[in-house]
């Protein structure tokens, strides 16, 4: 038996085009690579684009590369992730599938307050899976998945969440992979990262999504299954040069970093800058960019990309007497509970701290908007 397993393509997601087309690269080259090794079929375990509706651009490319799974008769299975999700319930998935370029084997029925899992059967295999959703949603419904039995076939689960042995000790709802129906295959996707563990494979993305993924991974990568070997596809177009460079002088920071740049071979490369210190001197608009990037370009580089989220300002050494938010805060709100008393009370200091939330590095507004709604959510106890 000989299968693909690829997630998390994310194609339309890259708002910078060159690093956009890289990502369209990769899945190219990843569907070449299936048919090259004549796999049986392909599964796409969710997050197949970045966005429920992507452009036309991108709709017609996964036209054109799922054609050709199609002209040589692989067929693709696929279950939706949570950036396919819709609040409709619709997405774009569903046109590739009334055109006969794949299929949604999520299929199922609740049964006495299990959710029974429904085979979709290719020869010998049968193949389950359930959706992810935004916000985590699926994690408590997944705890509740039975297998409808397929004896003597080979089995294969397709999920799109995390795993609490991939995660570790990280704050966010995850799955037990020891609660989960046994199967021979445990497809996944969701999490950017590195996971092969007896038959538990989290496909990795075709191509990183952000620049810490980029830095981290530096690559895009599936699985092909090849009669029990599971063989980790690496997917680069393109060599990633990232580097590190503390500033401490914004006045003359345009020089120092081209000068360390200067001896450097980026011909063709993805070239990352981040920056982060205490700026002592001048602020970060003192930094020409521009010129940096022309520098970059002279060397023939792919593409610059930048990140100055780690750098700040020398703050002055002002002895003013200044009063303590905190306590500011927590003196407001005792004087409000202490003149309005109401049950509903005990939830304003868990929700203003869940509203301190800060935005990740490279996260996107939506990811970050439905992570602050969820946590709300779990505060008022709505889910």
């Amino acid at each position: 038996m000989r299968f693909a397993h690829m997630g998390d393509c994310h194609l339309g997601g890259w708002r910078n085009p060159k690093i956009g087309q890289l990502n369209l690269e990769s899945f190219q080259a990843a569907i070449s690579k299936c048919i090259k090794e004549k796999v049986e079929f392909v599964l796409i375990t969710g997050d197949f684009f970045d966005d429920p509706y992507p452009s036309i651009e991108t709709l017609k490319e996964a036209f054109s590369q799922l054609r050709k799974l199609k002209e040589v008769h692989i067929p693709v299975f696929y279950i939706t992730g949570s950036h396919d999700y819709s609040a409709a319930g619709k997405t774009f998935l569903d046109v590739l599938e009334k055109s006969g370029f794949c299929q949604n084997v999520m299929n199922y029925e609740e049964r006495n307050g299990s959710i029974v899992l429904l085979p979709t059967i290719h020869k010998n295999v049968a193949i389950y899976g359930f959706p992810g959703k935004k916000s985590s949603l699926e994690v408590e419904e997944i705890e509740k998945i039975k297998l409808l039995d397929s004896p003597g076939l080979f089995k294969i689960l397709m999920l799109h969440t995390a795993l609490r042995d991939a995660v570790g000790n990280l704050p966010i709802k995850a799955v037990d992979h020891k609660n989960l129906p046994k199967v021979d295959y445990l497809a996944m996707s969701h999490l950017h990262i590195n996971y092969c563990k007896e038959g538990r494979v989290y496909s990795g993305p075709i191509y990183p999504n952000n620049i810490s993924e980029l830095e981290e991974l530096k690559a895009g990568s599936f699985y092909i299954y090849y009669d029990g070997l599971i063989k980790k596809i690496e997917l680069k177009p393109k060599e990633v040069k990232n580097y590190s460079i503390n500033i401490k002088n914004a006045h003359t920071a345009t020089e120092d970093i081209i000068s360390q740049l200067k001896d450097e071979y980026l011909k063709d490369k993805v070239v990352i800058i981040r920056l982060f210190g205490t700026l002592e001197k001048g602020k970060t608009s003192d930094i020409d960019f521009q010129k940096i990037e022309n520098f970059i370009i002279q060397k023939e580089a792919y593409v610059l990309l930048k990140s100055t989220s780690k750098l700040s300002v020398l703050e002055p050494d002002i002895k003013l007497e200044r009063l303590d938010s905190k306590d500011m805060e927590e003196s407001i709100m005792d004087s409000y509970m202490k003149n309005n008393p109401n049950r509903l009370n005990d939830f304003i200091s868990p929700l203003i701290k869940s509203l301190q939330m800060e935005k990740n590095e490279d996260e996107k507004s939506q990811t970050f908007e439905d992570r602050l709604i969820s946590e709300s959510k779990k505060i008022l106890e709505l889910i």
